[in-house]
């Protein structure tokens, strides 16, 4: 029914609208000015708001239609207010954000989604929706003791009409702000649609062969998971970070980037916490400039941007413990086993193990290999790891990184055959040590291109190769042209596989996107639903009932609140 196709685009348009009236609002009204007034980030922050709204929401309300369709209403309305006050400051911003996302739009016609999705990120979002907070839902799945900010603000698309159909928006809005937030770097058409002259650094190329990079290797948004979408913004911030080695001198909203990226990148997995260890060279850095501990402190922490970023990473935490009893999960030494929600030391210990067998290639669906406590310890499984997962996945994603490294650098040849001294600032090393220093824990713990790695192995070929093609000076010229062609062609080969993935989906599926756009669910997404409340019932039963009554060994109330027992 071609209805489907009206409401999913209709809802495309409406939500893309709502969240860059969130950001736009909460930016005024915390007087942050960005630079460029930048949609990208506009959007960016809208997310960080709806994310943190989410979280404390749902605490004392489940995320119905109406209530979803009230936040929607709500960011539209901001938008408008906003836009039609000011529209010759945002009428360029808003012009080249609607182009992103009517390019973008083709990706979000799927059939099917990933394993994972039916799995955990379909029954935990559709959980928030119709319920408020329940305490001990770790108990269901090995997926609800791990969850993600991308089921929270996917929550808040759950509409009439639409119902449970827009819950994979999310990867698409983070893939379309961040294309925007690249463009700019790369360019300052992209800015003002109006040629400036500037000086070609690392970090325009550096941003370059990141947009090719996302948009070519990541274009499966049904793929995208918990995972990609930190990556992409982990990219982001790594960009922000290097950028600091233009500036002169670091101000308070120069932090705004890096605390809103670093907040919304924890959020999404919490094993990025990992990812902290990068303010150690902001640190370095704000302070070679003012020669002041103290002052370097005051700059760094005295801020509403990093209250925003703490704000954010309590509520991650909270919910993490809500629902397993421990601060990270599966960080045994964070966890309260004696609480009645509480997932046992020893269970605990077996998942983490798990998860590194499974990332070290010692187990999958239909296998696992002998002894496995002795397989993950030190490199004893690196043979096996290197001929069932390196030689077919890893070294084709470095082979295609290489041969996208190698278009783009043809096309600068001048500049990447120039012999000029590359001058490499001190940021800039430590940066790059960093990501080596990360690169080798995800090697050690968890070497699946998905818990981590995608981003890491392109950063570290990446950097060295925009350091290069950065120390020449580009005429402005020819890299206008050349950067217009790039783009063009990582467009068009986007859009091309989109299409083609599109096609088969058609043919093996008998897929029908204008008809029944939306993709595939089965009963097997509401399992974990139907056993929550079938519990729940039969706990109200028994308060009813005298005697003893079993379901109390897995269910009580406190202070109105639903709590599954371990």
């Amino acid at each position: 029914m071609i209805h489907n196709f009206l409401i999913f685009s209709f809802y495309y348009l409406l939500i893309l609208v709502s969240v860059l009236g969130y950001g736009l609002f909460f930016l005024k009204l915390l007087n942050i000015n960005i630079n460029n007034n930048n949609f990208g980030y506009v959007g960016l922050f809208g997310v960080y708001v709806l994310i943190i709204y989410s979280y404390i929401s749902n605490i004392v309300i489940a995320h119905s239609e109406l209530h979803n369709l009230l936040i929607l209403f709500l960011g539209i309305t901001a938008f408008i207010l906003i836009i039609t006050k000011n529209f010759l400051i945002y009428k360029k911003e808003s012009i080249l954000t609607f182009i992103v996302f009517i390019l973008l739009f083709c990706s979000l016609f799927q059939f099917k989604n990933h394993d994972d999705f039916t799995y955990y990120h379909f029954p935990y979002t559709y959980y928030l929706t119709q319920q408020s907070l329940y305490i001990g839902v770790g108990q269901f799945n090995h997926g609800f003791r791990t969850p993600s900010s991308i089921f929270y603000i996917n929550s808040l698309f759950y509409l009439p009409f639409a119902k449970f159909y827009l819950l994979n928006f999310f990867s698409v809005l983070i893939l379309g702000f961040a294309n925007i937030v690249l463009l700019k770097k790369i360019h300052s058409y992209f800015i003002s649609f109006t040629f400036k002259k500037e000086k070609i650094n690392f970090t325009n190329f550096l941003s370059l062969l990141s947009f090719t990079f996302l948009n070519i290797f990541f274009y499966r948004i049904s793929e995208y998971g918990t995972d990609r979408a930190a990556m992409i913004l982990v990219i982001l911030l790594i960009i922000e970070l290097l950028n600091f080695t233009y500036i002169t001198k670091i101000k308070k909203i120069d932090l705004f980037y890096v605390y809103m990226l670093g907040a919304i990148i924890i959020s999404l997995k919490a094993f990025y916490i990992l990812y902290l260890v990068f303010i150690i060279p902001l640190f370095i850095h704000i302070l070679k400039q003012n020669q002041n501990y103290l002052e370097t402190i005051k700059i760094l922490f005295l801020n509403k941007y990093f209250i925003l970023f703490l704000t954010l990473l309590f509520f991650v935490l909270f919910t993490y413990f809500i629902n397993t009893g421990c601060i990270i999960y599966p960080l045994y030494f964070t966890c309260f086993e004696s609480i009645s929600w509480g997932i046992p030391l020893l269970e605990v210990n077996q998942m983490n193990n798990w998860y590194e067998l499974w990332s070290k290639g010692g187990a999958a669906p239909n296998f696992r290999i002998e002894n496995p406590e002795e397989y993950i310890k030190n490199f004893n499984w690196v043979n096996n790891w290197i001929n069932n997962y390196f030689l077919n996945k890893v070294s084709d994603f470095i082979f295609g990184l290489i041969l996208l490294v190698g278009i783009v650098s043809l096309f600068f040849r001048e500049a990447f055959f120039s012999k000029k001294k590359i001058e490499i600032n001190q940021n800039t090393y430590l940066v790059y040590i960093i990501i080596l220093i990360l690169g080798f824990e995800w090697f050690y713990n968890h070497p699946a291109l998905r818990y981590g790695g995608y981003h890491i192995i392109a950063l570290l070929l990446f950097i060295p190769i925009a350091t290069k093609l950065g120390a020449s000076n580009v005429i402005l010229k020819k890299y206008t042209k050349n950067t217009f062609i790039l783009i063009s062609i990582t467009i068009f080969v986007f859009v091309g596989r989109n299409l083609n993935r599109i096609n088969k989906e058609i043919e093996f599926y008998n897929y029908e996107p204008l008809k029944t756009t939306f993709y595939s669910i089965d009963n097997n997404n509401f399992r974990i639903q139907e056993q929550m409340d079938q519990l729940i019932n039969e706990y109200h039963e028994c308060q009813n009932k005298t005697g003893e009554c079993t379901t109390s060994n897995k269910v009580k109330k406190i202070y109105g609140k639903i709590i599954f027992k371990n």
